[in-house]
């Protein structure tokens, strides 16, 4: 989730104010195009609903989209429940979905809301090829541990440290990834992580779920029963200032249909061959989805 999308340099140039017209919203999203396509499926659907709405896309990372929210620059945006959960309380533990969703829950305030997070998440997962699979008849993540030694893993540099890391990956799965083995791509699971592992220069790799290069290449993920990467379901997050029954009735039912099938297609659409716009992408699906129409 960290590819740049094209947008504004400075989408929060012109600040903001506290309008408290609950049927007028900002839409804003982050810098990768999976925020903004859903980002753009939020503003179809409230509009269809009758709400006044603008966006302000490719806002960059939490350090600037929730102070923006918390200003009221932007009224909403797409997140990740388990990272958002991080960002708000450094200490939380959770990582299974019921209980990301209760300390997030709490971890608010009163700024800051949530609707209904959806079914889709787009998480970290140890993705091995289907060759290696195969070879060590691997199903999760623990079925790897056995081969430790012979593991070159490819993630970011800061997934050495971080808590769902390899330091989870030990203390879960007994998976021990020496660094000399451990090879840092700094590009969340992108092109370069994706070529590494398809040409064998290592034998698994972080890269997020709703990556349309899993299918593509016929990837596995390894099942991760033990939680070890906290849940990352879709939520928009919204300041509550901004907060209606009409509001949430339209994002709910919006999140309602966004699974983890529905992102892979879309990510597909948008970052695949057809390089789809996020916005044109996002107006198609939500036809599709019956939302382009007030919900009852």
């Amino acid at each position: 989730m960290a590819l740049t999308a094209c947008g504004d340099s400075d989408p929060l140039a012109t600040g903001g104010s506290c309008d408290t017209d609950t049927n007028k919203i900002t839409v804003g999203s982050a810098n990768f195009p999976e925020s903004e396509t859903v980002a753009n499926i939020y503003a179809e659907a409230l509009r269809a609903n009758g709400f006044t709405v603008d966006t302000k896309l490719n806002i960059g990372s939490r350090e600037s989209y929730v102070p923006a929210l918390r200003d009221c620059s932007i009224s909403l945006i797409p997140d990740y429940t388990g990272n958002l959960l991080q960002y708000l309380d450094k200490n939380a533990t959770a990582t299974a979905a019921p209980d990301v969703d209760k300390a997030l829950t709490a971890a608010l305030g009163d700024q800051l809301g949530i609707g209904t997070p959806a079914p889709g998440e787009d998480s970290d997962a140890v993705v091995v090829t289907r060759a290696t699979a195969d070879r060590w008849n691997l199903k999760t993540i623990a079925d790897l541990a056995p081969h430790s030694a012979d593991v070159k893993f490819a993630a970011p540099a800061e997934f050495q440290e971080r808590p769902g890391g390899l330091p989870g990956l030990k203390k879960n799965y007994n998976l021990d990834i020496s660094s000399g083995n451990f090879v840092p791509i700094a590009d969340g699971g992108g092109p370069a992580t994706v070529r590494a592992l398809v040409e064998g220069q290592v034998t698994a790799a972080d890269i997020f779920t709703t990556s349309q290069a899993i299918a593509e290449n016929n990837l596995v993920v390894l099942e991760d029963p033990k939680n070890n990467f906290a849940a990352q379901n879709v939520v928009p997050l919204f300041n509550t200032a901004k907060k209606s029954d009409k509001l949430l009735n339209v994002l709910n039912a919006v999140s309602a249909k966004i699974t983890t099938a529905e992102l892979i297609s879309l990510n597909t659409a948008v970052s695949g061959a057809a390089k789809t716009e996020p916005a044109t992408a996002a107006k198609a699906w939500v036809a599709a989805q019956g939302l382009d129409k007030p919900i009852a």
